[in-house]
């Protein structure tokens, strides 16, 4: 069963579905996808395919913890603008590329991956999208990836791929999408385990782009981060942040244990 009507469009009772999410969220819950994942691996590699159905086969594997979608994807961000299907599914808002967006909330799925035994496969399919966030648009998915031992085995990537973006803000280097709020979103991320290191790396995002959707993103980070780090910055974000940012900040510090205000 190799054509993509019956692969992913038709669910596992054999109805057909226009909804892939139907195909693809289901296995969770049916062992039957296996049977489907040989004929997902053909039409993924098949150079005669359409580019979005070898995607959306590579979704679904990936989605499924299968090793031929985690070991597809590392390939993938090797040379993404090489992909067989760069291109093929294009984010509305900036007119750039989607699919490595859609691909790392794929790799967000842990639960399968832990049961077939591809747990590593999958931590370094997320280290190679991790790397690439200097230059390729995630929406709001990489946040995704970032449980706390995920997040801990990736730290030293993300710290060299923020690294590397404020450079290019620096250097002026122009970027097709919103680039500082992707990077801030990474060093909110790493606030769960490390707020010290989140602040620094926010800070360094901020002294070359501090306009007010940076600076928005950057609240975050006020509620994330435990200790003091998370609290002098949103009293730093105070002092720069406009109107509704600094609501935003004020009401994370009133959320905060830590508070003046709050009950001890």
């Amino acid at each position: 069963m190799h054509g993509y009507q019956e692969l992913l469009g038709t669910d596992f009772d054999g109805r057909p579905t226009d909804d892939i999410d139907d195909v693809i969220y289901d296995a969770f819950e049916s062992p039957r996808h296996r049977t489907r994942v040989p004929g997902l691996v053909a039409l993924m590699n098949d150079p005669g395919a359409p580019e979005i159905e070898r995607f959306l086969a590579c979704v679904a594997l990936t989605t499924w913890g299968e090793a031929a979608g985690y070991e597809t994807v590392i390939r993938a961000a090797a040379d993404p603008r090489r992909t067989p299907w760069y291109d093929c599914s294009i984010d509305r808002k900036f007119s750039v590329d989607s699919t490595f967006a859609q691909l790392a909330a794929a790799v967000a799925e842990r639960d399968l991956a832990r049961e077939k035994g591809t747990e590593t496969l999958r931590l370094d399919a997320a280290r190679a999208l991790v790397r690439l966030a200097d230059g390729e648009y995630f929406e709001d998915k990489l946040g995704e990836l970032f449980d706390r031992a995920t997040l801990q085995a990736l730290l030293d990537d993300v710290k060299d791929v923020i690294g590397r973006g404020v450079r290019s803000l620096a250097a002026g280097e122009k970027c097709s999408f919103d680039l500082p709020t992707q990077l801030v979103d990474l060093a909110a991320g790493v606030s769960t385990v490390d707020g010290e290191l989140a602040v620094e790396l926010a800070m360094g995002i901020l002294d070359v782009d501090s306009s007010s959707r940076t600076l928005n993103h950057a609240v975050s980070i006020v509620f994330r981060a435990r200790g003091p780090e998370g609290r002098q910055f949103g009293e730093y974000l105070l002092t720069v942040g406009n109107e509704r940012v600094c609501a935003e900040v004020r009401e994370a510090l009133g959320r905060r244990a830590d508070h003046p205000l709050m009950p001890q």
